[in-house]
């Protein structure tokens, strides 16, 4: 029996991959023999992202991107197609938090959280599935968050995106479907990203897991037979408040 991953050699990118979440993942794919291209919006970190990952021996690739606007996405698919092979797996990681008593939310704040985690996700899952759909094959992993079943008090913008995330990944799976490409939905409690590290919130003293252990539970979702489809997964830590979160 081969003890070869059955992710290596394929190729993957992840949105939002130069730091935390993202970037752990990217890092798990490369560990297996994944070929890996990140994108987000910092140049400097995603050099420093791609240069660690490029230890591994896959190629690495990396393209500054904003996936809130179509132009954008639609400039790094277009990269990708010239410069990395053609797409197995995409990532949608790339995330943005805001939040606050609701009455006196704004708009700008709503927007922002929106467009990053759901309009972004469709647009890069939008055009993914377009090349998937030509090899009637690929599988497509969206980062959502326990927030889209037990949103917590002040954070409707989040909450709401995530819901829509959770939303668009049915979708997706069953479009997908007719030309075999899969959709699952993977959905973090705590993690002790740098944000979480470096704040006061007294919701950031909760148990908190480790990045690494996301990572995990992302590579055993990506790693299943193409025929089947793990569409939705909750990893939490043992101990955070779930059921019957305040």
């Amino acid at each position: 029996m081969s003890s070869q991953h059955p992710l290596k050699g394929h190729a993957a990118l992840i949105t939002g991959g130069a730091k935390g979440i993202g970037f752990a993942i990217a890092r798990a794919l490369a560990e297996v023999g994944c070929h890996v291209a990140l994108c987000g919006r910092h140049a400097e970190s995603l050099a420093k992202a791609a240069a660690e990952l490029g230890e591994y021996g896959v190629n690495v690739a990396h393209f500054v991107t904003d996936v809130t606007r179509e132009e954008s996405v639609q400039q790094l698919f277009e990269r990708l197609d010239a410069e990395f092979p053609p797409l197995d797996i995409l990532v949608n990681n790339a995330g943005a938090f805001d939040g606050g008593h609701f009455p006196d939310l704004t708009v700008e704040a709503w927007k922002r959280v929106i467009d990053v985690c759901l309009t972004g996700t469709f647009l890069c899952s939008r055009s993914a599935f377009q090349r998937m759909a030509s090899r009637k094959s690929g599988r497509i992993l969206n980062i959502g968050s326990i927030s889209a079943q037990r949103p917590r008090p002040g954070a409707a913008p989040y909450a709401a995106a995530k819901f829509g995330v959770w939303g668009l990944t049915q979708a997706i799976a069953l479009d997908g479907r007719e030309v075999g490409i899969t959709c699952s939905c993977l959905h973090p409690g705590n993690v002790l990203v740098k944000r979480r590290q470096e704040t006061q919130d007294t919701a950031d003293r909760e148990p908190m897991m480790s990045t690494g252990a996301i990572a995990a539970a992302a590579l055993a979702m990506l790693s299943l037979p193409p025929d089947v489809n793990f569409l939705e997964a909750i990893v939490l830590p043992r101990d955070q408040a779930y059921l019957g979160r305040a």
